[in-house]
């Protein structure tokens, strides 16, 4: 990966304290996955950005890469991975999600 990529990246993951790189948007998530880290952080009232990594596919294959994450949806809080669907869903469970983001 070229460092203007990952500055790109970087600069994406830095917009928001919590950035989510998912299939689709928001209101139309691409895949059950990334709807519902959606809707568990929507019913957390967490606010969040995120982008659609089905817009770019240099992006899309560049974050596997700069996360060492294979999947999507991919959940950042202050610039660190905290990890896809199964791991927020756990994380949103026990409540550790919310005091994370506090």
């Amino acid at each position: 990966m070229n460092d203007q990529l990952k500055k790109k990246i970087e600069q994406l993951i830095n917009s928001s304290k919590v950035f989510l790189f998912m299939k689709g948007t928001p209101d139309e998530p691409q895949c059950g996955f990334s709807w519902k880290v959606v809707e568990t952080l929507k019913g957390l009232g967490i606010k969040f950005d995120s982008f659609d990594i089905l817009s770019d596919e240099e992006i899309r294959q560049a974050v596997k890469e700069y996360s060492n994450w294979p999947t999507y949806p991919q959940l950042y809080v202050s610039g660190k991975l905290i990890g896809g669907c199964d791991i927020v869903l756990e994380m949103a469970e026990s409540g550790e999600l919310k005091e994370l983001v506090a």
